[in-house]
């Protein structure tokens, strides 16, 4: 893991960091765990730290679930501030993109990210394909469990040691990093459980931050999720799985944002199911979350059929109407179609 964070880039991003004073943190659009933590652990460390007035921007609406992280942090919401979101990034000498290989993965703000002025672009992520002519400095490593996990082994590369990085940011780092792995249940490297450890000798308190995540959900979650498995489930030839929640089951069920997290990973322990589909109706389109064991590729069942992209095996997208399909109601024949093409070809 240390070869992937050379010394000549973490000495570059430490010159890079001594003559900035103004820093924007930008991560993508529907904020999850990873994005969060890492957002907040480099703008802890950049203000505490370096002394860098540092602001975390954040395309939109953030997980309820995760209010126990965002609480009291000063950050920038697009979707409520708009102007203020880009004029942190219009003003910033030094802008760093993180848990997103390119800026469109920002939504609303990648017009800002193309014509930020700013000196120095960085970019810190873990999935395929970065865009790193955007960039003047990239680290980008694929194989790694979360934005959190490389983040660490890069503030550890500058610092020397997890006990020299702030409290604060290596709580954040944690739960990035954990709600990536949905708890160490996929995506884990060594690397990762090496990180755990020296987080957890660095004082981090794992056992609160799981009990934030998987110990305070609502009741109607649990509901939610017995309704969908129990009526909404449907496994097609080929062992791919699909949820539909149409907008309809969103009103029976008025889930908080956030909630719905890990629901797309159920399928995948029934035996004859290999890749997993999770769909939620929004006004436009269908957001699509996809999962799959190994030798399945959701990677490329998001590039090819839903405008998306991520991981090998954990992907997502979106599926617009009209464009895609003429209305939602045939999102059913969609997928029926597109399972038979995919398990055809591949």
């Amino acid at each position: 893991m240390q070869a992937v964070i050379s010394k000549e880039k973490a000495d570059r991003l430490d010159s890079i960091l001594r003559c900035s004073r103004n820093a924007a943190i930008v991560v993508h659009t529907r904020p999850d765990g990873d994005a969060l933590g890492s957002g907040i652990a480099m703008r802890r460390y950049l203000s505490e730290k370096r002394g860098l007035q540092a602001t975390l921007v954040v395309p939109d609406t953030l997980p309820q679930t995760l209010r126990f992280l965002t609480d009291g942090e000063p950050l920038v919401n697009a979707e409520e501030d708009s102007a203020g979101a880009e004029s942190a990034i219009r003003s910033c000498d030094l802008l760093i993109v993180q848990d997103m290989n390119a800026f469109r993965r920002a939504g609303s703000l990648e017009k800002a990210l193309d014509e930020c002025p700013a000196r120095e672009k960085v970019l810190i992520d873990h999935h395929l394909n970065p865009q790193e002519d955007q960039f003047t400095l990239v680290f980008s490593t694929p194989d790694v469990s979360s934005a959190s996990e490389l983040l660490y082994w890069v503030l550890k590369a500058l610092e020397g040691s997890a006990e020299k990085l702030p409290a604060a940011s290596l709580y954040a780092l944690m739960t990035g990093m954990t709600t990536d792995t949905n708890n160490f249940a996929n995506s884990v490297f060594p690397s990762t459980l090496e990180m755990a450890g020296e987080l957890l000798a660095a004082g981090v308190d794992r056992n609160d931050i799981v009990g934030h995540l998987y110990q305070e959900f609502s009741e109607t979650r649990i509901r939610a999720f017995a309704a969908l498995l129990g009526s909404h489930l449907t496994i097609l030839p080929g062992g791919i799985a699909y949820i539909v929640a149409t907008r309809q089951f969103q009103k029976e069920y008025p889930l908080r944002e956030g909630e719905t997290e890990g629901l797309v990973n159920i399928p995948l322990g029934i035996g004859a199911v290999n890749m997993s589909l999770y769909l939620k109706e929004e006004k436009d389109h269908f957001h699509v979350s996809i999962r799959s064991k190994k030798g399945w590729s959701a990677n490329r069942m998001a590039m090819e059929y839903f405008n998306g992209g991520g991981h090998e095996l954990a992907a997502g997208g979106n599926l617009y109407f009209p464009r895609d399909i003429a209305s939602p109601e045939l999102i059913y024949d969609y997928l029926a179609a597109t399972a038979a093409r995919f398990v055809q070809k591949d």
